[in-house]
């Protein structure tokens, strides 16, 4: 493994990443980092995967080893890893990125992984497929558009569960907002329902000093985030967040 960056190194190589809002140049400039991408969000103590598989766990019923999950915008695998420690082992795992699946593939724990552009490719599953949906970190500009959400839900099965995250630092709440506007037409549409909206102060180190939350310096502080939980309706039609007839 190539030496570790330092601190510093890996706070400017994010504050960059949030900063990238062409699709191309994002999934470009993750399979870039991949190799070096589980190492350097370490150092920002980044906490989303964790925070997210724990949310889950409060709700999913057991035998957990039998529930099969879906990781959206799987990545190198962080959430896979958590999954695992806590007893899922029927995991699937999508994303845009080739290195960073080249990398998740090397850790051994997904059943099935498959390229997908989310909010521009259908998934590769039918409908009603998983007991579980989980996207973390990946739904802010330039990454995941809102319009995948309705995709997320068509194939996990009714009554499962869908678990989402983002940023809600400064420079996320614009698209937070959109993605807020999302998930409410979809309840008010009858597709799902929502158990959890989490906040979290201590998401992972702030970039830049614009980014820390107040009463903090940007030498320490953190910027937060917000975990959402939602069930699907039995009986939910969900595309386009409309009702069905």
């Amino acid at each position: 493994m190539a030496e570790g960056r330092s601190l510093p190194e890996v706070r400017a190589l994010v504050g960059a990443s949030h900063g990238i809002t062409d699709l191309a140049h994002k999934l470009h400039f993750y399979d870039q980092w991949a190799p070096n991408y589980d190492q350097d969000v370490a150092a920002l103590q980044y906490r989303a995967p964790r925070l997210a598989v724990d949310c889950l766990m409060q709700a999913l019923p057991g035998p957990h080893h039998a529930a099969l999950i879906l990781d959206a915008a799987c990545g190198t695998g962080l959430v896979a890893a958590e999954l695992q420690a806590r007893g899922f082992h029927q995991l699937h795992g999508v994303d845009g990125s080739p290195g960073m699946l080249d990398q998740a593939r090397a850790r051994g724990l997904y059943q099935c992984l498959n390229l997908c552009i989310l909010g521009q490719e259908p998934l590769p599953s039918a409908e009603g497929t998983f007991d579980a949906v989980l996207m973390v970190g990946a739904l802010s500009d330039g990454q995941v558009p809102c319009s995948a959400i309705p995709e997320l839900l068509r194939v996990t099965k009714p009554g499962g569960l869908v678990c989402l995250t983002t940023r809600t630092n400064p420079s996320n709440l614009r698209y937070k907002e959109a993605l807020e506007a999302t998930l409410d037409r979809l309840e008010q549409a009858g597709a799902w329902e929502r158990l959890v909206a989490r906040p979290v102060d201590q998401w992972e180190l702030a970039t830049s000093e614009l980014e820390v939350r107040p009463g903090t310096s940007d030498s320490d502080g953190f910027i937060s985030g917000i975990i959402y939980l939602y069930r699907k309706q039995a009986a939910a039609q969900a595309e386009g967040g409309r009702p069905g007839a």
